[in-house]
C-alpha cells in the first residue's frame, strides 16, 4: 500500500508569522493502483467526492506566513475528516462500530461505503486487516502531522487557528432557500472556535462579495471536533465552499474563470492568514 510513501504535503513558509494553518483533508488525488482494481467505479465518478482543486486554491497562504497541509489519499480510500473509529459494518467484514453515527449510516465512515450520490464503491466487504493498513498507513501519518503543527504553534505563538477548508456540491444547497449561500462556516455552533475567529472569518468571506451561512447544513465534522478547543486558544473554522463557483462539477475541471475565482479567494486567504490566536495581535482586527 503505497501513494509513493507520502500521503500529504506540508508546506511551511519562510517565516510562520502566527500560527495559522491551512488545511485540505479531501483534496488528495493519489488513487492507488490496488484501490482501482477494488473499486465497481471508474476514476471519474470515484472522483467526484474529492475537493478538487482547494489545494490550489488555498496555496497562496504560504506567501502570507501561514502554513499548509494537503492530503494525498483521497476521501473515498480513507476519509481523513472522520475518527479512526468511524467503522462502517457495510465496508468492514465483521466490524462493530461502537456508535452507529448518521455518518456511518449514511455511507461516510472513516473507510467509505459510498461516493456523491450514493454510488457505492465496493462490490464486497473488505477485510478487517486491509481496514486497519489503511487507517495505519494512510489516515494516522495526517493526524501526526496536524497534531505536530498545533502543538509548535502553541509553543511559538500561544494558540493555533486551523482552517479546515473543504468544497461541497451544488446540489448539496438545493434543499434551502435563495439565496443559498457560497460559504458555509462550521464552528460546531460555536464549540471548535472563539465568537471572534468565526466572526473574522465570515467577514474576510463576505467582505469579498460571497454570501456565508453559518452551521447549516454543515457545521463541523471529526477535525473540527477533535482539535478545536478555545479554552487552549485553539481554534478550528471548517469552510466549505460551492464548487460550482470554480469548477465544472461533472468533469472536474476547472472553470475558464478558474484564474478569476482563484485570485479573488486568495484575498480571503490573505485576510485569514493574518489572524492571531492572541487576539490583541491580529492582524485583522488592527486594519
Amino acid at each position: 500500500m503505497s501513494l509513493d510513501d507520502k500521503t500529504f504535503d506540508l508546506s511551511r513558509p519562510e517565516n510562520w508569522l502566527g500560527g495559522v494553518i491551512f488545511a485540505s483533508p479531501h483534496s488528495g488525488r493519489c488513487y492507488p493502483d490496488w484501490f482501482l482494481a477494488e473499486s465497481r467505479l471508474d476514476p471519474q465518478n470515484l472522483r467526484s467526492s474529492e475537493d478538487a482543486f482547494v489545494d490550489r486554491l488555498i496555496a497562496p497562504a504560504l506567501d502570507h506566513g501561514a502554513v499548509v497541509l494537503t492530503a494525498r489519499v483521497p476521501r473515498c480510500v480513507v476519509d481523513l475528516n472522520r475518527g479512526p473509529d468511524e467503522i462502517d459494518p457495510l465496508v468492514v467484514a465483521g466490524a462493530v462500530p461502537r456508535i452507529m453515527s448518521p455518518r456511518i449510516m449514511a455511507g461516510l465512515g472513516v473507510i467509505p461505503r459510498v461516493v456523491s450520490q450514493g454510488r457505492v464503491i465496493h462490490d464486497r466487504p473488505i477485510a478487517r486487516e486491509e481496514a486497519d493498513l489503511r487507517i495505519a498507513r494512510l489516515w494516522h501519518p495526517y493526524h501526526h502531522a496536524l497534531s505536530a503543527l498545533i502543538d509548535e504553534a502553541i509553543s511559538r505563538f500561544g494558540g493555533a487557528i486551523l482552517i479546515d477548508m473543504h468544497s461541497m456540491p451544488r446540489d448539496a444547497l438545493a434543499h434551502l432557500p435563495r439565496p443559498r449561500p457560497d460559504f458555509v462556516l462550521g464552528d460546531r455552533n460555536g464549540v471548535s472556535a472563539a465568537p471572534r475567529i468565526a466572526k473574522a472569518v465570515v467577514e474576510a468571506v463576505s467582505g469579498e462579495g460571497f454570501r456565508v451561512q453559518k452551521n447549516s447544513p454543515f457545521s463541523g465534522a471529526y477535525i473540527a471536533a477533535a482539535y478545536g478547543k478555545p479554552t487552549r486558544n485553539v481554534h478550528v473554522v471548517q469552510l466549505e465552499l460551492d464548487r460550482s463557483l470554480y469548477m465544472d462539477e461533472k468533469r472536474i475541471e476547472p472553470r475558464p474563470d478558474f484564474d478569476i475565482f482563484a485570485a479573488r479567494f486568495a484575498r480571503i486567504v490573505e485576510k485569514l492568514a493574518g489572524l492571531r490566536p492572541d487576539e490583541s495581535e491580529s492582524a485583522i482586527a488592527a486594519e
